[in-house]
């Protein structure tokens, strides 16, 4: 069972920063905004990093290649400015960046790279007779006000093409819709746009000149809103802006020819080697004489799976376009009505996943996708599964030739209606994940291992077509730094991993991939990793924007002054038990704060205390751990985080993985249903069963009595079959039926106290009847001499069951009732 760790009120940074020596430690550093939120791509260029508790900034970590940090100064505890080289080669469009600190690392924030020189938008230009006069070929970087409208003015010559891009949303500060449209200089639109497939909420257009003249490039909110946040760049030049792709993929390493599609200057082809490494996140930008597109296509690439573009027409299965089950399916949903056939052969008890890729892709389709057999019925059909786009798994019922169709749900189409269906033998996969602890957050999404020390997450993974134990492992951990993660059971999809760094641990940061690998040897699955950071959250907690990860950032940080760890319990945790696990700290000279301890992780059927506190100068605490009923009887390893406050901000490390041995009860017990009058007594006796053989004797005392009942402790050893405990009920006791009584039974194992909560019973408190009638005085008859008779020893009373004792209560009521007199 995961644990919900509560979230402190400021970011926590579980991440990495270099292991410098400071005179006072910057806690928890965090990462507000960036500015300029980007830079042209071959040029140098000074960023700010505005955030808090950034004193011991060291350096960036970047996810993509092609950035490299020149330098970096820590201008206060709020500011850093850094210096940044992009290469030529650099990729176009969004770059992940974090704050290396010697105390953490910062949260993830993005800023963009681009083809073109950046200029900084001019105001006043909020009116359309006086616009920012512009040269096209630029990226300007503005602001949008509430209710603002930016004008920027550029001169073409007929047949010219225009185009603009916006980067609003995707830069990930605020919720920011943009709006851009082209105007001339009467006013009129000739092209505008807000939302697209292709960049979201962000907005792109393009146009040929009509005529020689000025035109016009607006910006502004959706709904003309806007705020000092709502910052964004405009990219305005003369490159393409097509709008489809056609192939949206390829097999790795091939060299292939795509057309792009929508461009107002007409469709035009482009030879692109595929990159020969698998990239979930590679983009093609168009690009042509006049220059490359700043916003590029997702483009599938594929170990296996060729290509096949459909052939018009072939809009029924008499005129399906000719495949293979070893290529990808592309093709355009070019009118209204248009249905795309493609004819391929099939065996029987081949098996496929089969998805459209098209809004996935950027484009507008929303498919619906039908599997038959040529000449025969459907076999499958699908519409919306993932998002838009459609999915099916089938298995291919005989050796045939089979039609796969492709159309959208609204009978739509256009030029830009495009896809990509790939069918691919279903194979076993994994995806590994660290589980956010606070939703839309990214607290402790990162790890930062402090030297000599620990931290420690829980790690889960999603298994795909298969079942089973599972080990963890991680690449390219920071030297000095290992991975401590026990095998997952089948049974889990959780548990928890320490990372443990050396005293002489290298001050070094890495991006992990952390994976989940078949324990069975026959099984081969491939696995991923995939952690996102969510930008920005719109009404009804909508994610309107968020970056996906498949790395996870480990670093080795500063010592911390102190170290906390488990003290294991030599004795076991029974079912339906619980105990006090104890937690002790090292506290180096000087540090003297209160540590808090959170449990991570709880073994199927454990349950674990919300928090414990080693108090200010102590050195240890303990927090209470129960096990069910059912808990899983095993062996099992956990971890406790700890927290304290170091400098000016949290910092948290773990203790070790520590062995928690849930194993079965000692003993059994039942416990007989009790029940008594007010001021009086009874017992309550209890029938044993030994379940593990246990030396000396377990004391055992009843637990959920009512106010005003009393008993005291009874022992019992192992060949003990009963006992019984004598119960005092005064007069005052409440009346009723009391529920839930039990017993608490402790036997010591290797000096430690096992606890058994066993048993369960009743007890009935009734008031006492009333006084009987005063009887009719009856003179009695002389006495009259008998002979003595040696009176008979009385054999032992008989215990009476409670059946027989309600027996007897019911008699003497019945016997109360007829001897009352009569009115």
């Amino acid at each position: 069972m995961i644990r919900r760790i509560p979230s402190v009120a400021f970011a926590m940074a579980l991440a990495f920063g270099f292991a410098v020596a400071q005179p006072a430690l910057a806690s928890s550093p965090s990462l507000g905004g960036i500015s300029p939120r980007g830079m042209e791509r071959g040029k140098t260029v000074e960023l700010t990093f505005s955030g808090g508790r950034l004193t011991d900034a060291k350096s960036l970590l970047f996810y993509t290649p092609g950035l490299r940090l020149v330098g970096l100064k820590v201008v206060n505890d709020a500011t850093v400015k850094a210096t940044v080289e992009a290469s030529p080669s650099c990729t176009l469009g969004e770059h992940p960046v974090r704050v290396l600190c010697a105390s953490g690392i910062s949260e993830l924030r993005t800023f963009w790279v681009g083809p073109f020189p950046t200029i900084d938008e001019k105001e006043p230009n909020s009116e359309f007779t006086k616009p920012q006069v512009i040269t096209p070929g630029v990226t300007i970087h503005g602001v949008v006000d509430n209710e603002d409208v930016d004008y920027y003015s550029v001169v073409l010559k007929k047949g010219q093409r225009l185009s603009a891009e916006i980067e609003g949303m995707r830069l990930g500060g605020t919720l920011f819709d943009p709006y851009i449209a082209i105007l001339d200089t009467k006013r009129f639109e000739l092209v505008a746009n807000d939302d697209t497939p292709l960049l979201g909420q962000d907005a792109m257009v393009s146009m040929v000149a009509p005529e020689d003249g000025t035109y016009l490039v607006q910006v502004r909110e959706s709904a003309y809103g806007g705020n000092g946040a709502c910052t964004y760049r405009l990219h305005v030049g003369h490159f393409p802006r097509p709008t489809a792709v056609v192939p949206a993929g390829g097999k790795a390493g091939e060299e292939i020819e795509v057309t792009f599609i929508g461009d107002p200057t007409g469709p035009f082809k482009q030879k692109i080697r595929v990159p020969s490494e698998v990239d979930a996140n590679f983009r093609l930008h168009p690009a042509d004489a006049q220059g490359i597109a700043p916003s590029g296509f997702l483009f599938r690439i594929s170990p296996t799976l060729g290509n096949v573009v459909e052939v018009e027409p072939n809009d029924t299965p008499g005129t399906a376009s000719p495949a293979s089950l070893t290529q990808a399916f592309h093709g355009v949903v070019g009118q209204l009505g248009d249905i795309d056939n493609f004819k391929f052969a099939g065996k029987k008890g081949q098996v496929f996943d089969v998805h459209c890729y098209a809004r996935r892709l950027g484009s507008p389709l929303d498919s619906v996708m039908t599997l038959l057999v040529f000449g025969g019925g459907v076999i499958a059909s699908a519409d919306d599964a993932i998002g838009p786009d459609s999915y099916f798994r089938v298995t291919l019922p005989e050796d045939k030739e089979y039609i796969l169709t492709i159309q959208d749900h609204l009978k739509k189409g256009g030029p830009n209606f495009f896809y990509r269906v790939e069918m691919t033998a279903v194979a076993p996969g994994s995806t590994a994940s660290i589980p956010k602890v606070a939703q839309y957050s990214q607290e402790r999404q990162t790890l930062s291992v402090p030297k000599n020390g620990r931290v420690a997450t829980l790690v889960t993974v999603g298994r795909r077509d298969w079942g089973g134990d599972l080990n963890l492992t991680a690449d390219k951990l920071p030297a000095g730094v290992k991975m401590i993660a026990d095998m997952m059971p089948g049974n889990l999809d959780t548990i928890p991993v320490v990372f443990e760094a050396t005293p002489t641990a290298t001050p070094d940061s890495t991006l992990a991939k952390i994976t989940g690998t078949p324990a069975d040897p026959k099984v081969a699955s491939l696995g991923a990793f995939n952690i996102n950071a969510e930008l920005i959250i719109g009404n009804n907690q909508a994610i309107f924007y968020k970056v996906d990860q498949d790395r996870a950032a480990i670093n080795v940080t500063d010592e911390l002054p102190f170290k906390v760890s488990v003290v294991e319990s030599k004795a076991p945790l029974v079912q339906n038990g619980s105990m006090n696990l104890k937690i002790v700290s090292e506290r180096k000279p000087g540090f003297t704060g209160p540590i808090t301890i959170y449990p991570l992780f709880n073994p199927p059927g454990m349950s674990t205390a919300g928090s414990a506190t080693i108090a200010e100068k102590q050195n240890e605490t303990t927090i209470l751990v129960s096990a069910a009923p059912n808990a899983q009887i095993k062996k099992w390893r956990t971890a406790f985080l700890a927290t304290a406050t170091v400098g000016n901000g949290p910092v948290w490390t773990s203790t070790q993985l520590a062995t928690i041995d849930i194993a079965a009860p000692f003993f059994a017990m039942t416990m007989e249903r009790g029940s008594c009058e007010q001021g009086k007594e009874t017992d309550i006796f209890c029938k044993l069963t030994t379940q593990t053989p246990f030396d000396g004797k377990a004391t055992v005392t009843i637990v959920g009595l009512p106010p005003k009942v009393v008993t005291g402790p009874l022992e019992f050893a192992k060949d003990s079959k009963e006992i019984g405990f004598h119960l005092k009920v005064d007069k005052t006791a409440p009346a009723g039926t009391h529920r839930n009584i039990f017993c608490q039974a402790t036997v010591m194992v290797a000096g430690e106290p096992v606890l058994h909560n066993i048993g369960g019973t009743e007890l009935r408190i009734d008031v006492p009847l009333p006084p009987k009638p005063m009887a009719v005085a009856v003179v009695k008859p002389m006495a009259v001499a008998v002979a003595v008779v040696k009176p008979v020893e009385k054999p032992p009373e008989k215990r009476l069951t409670r059946l027989e004792k309600l027996r007897l209560e019911q008699d003497e009521r019945e016997k109360q009732d007829t001897a009352a007199p009569k009115k």
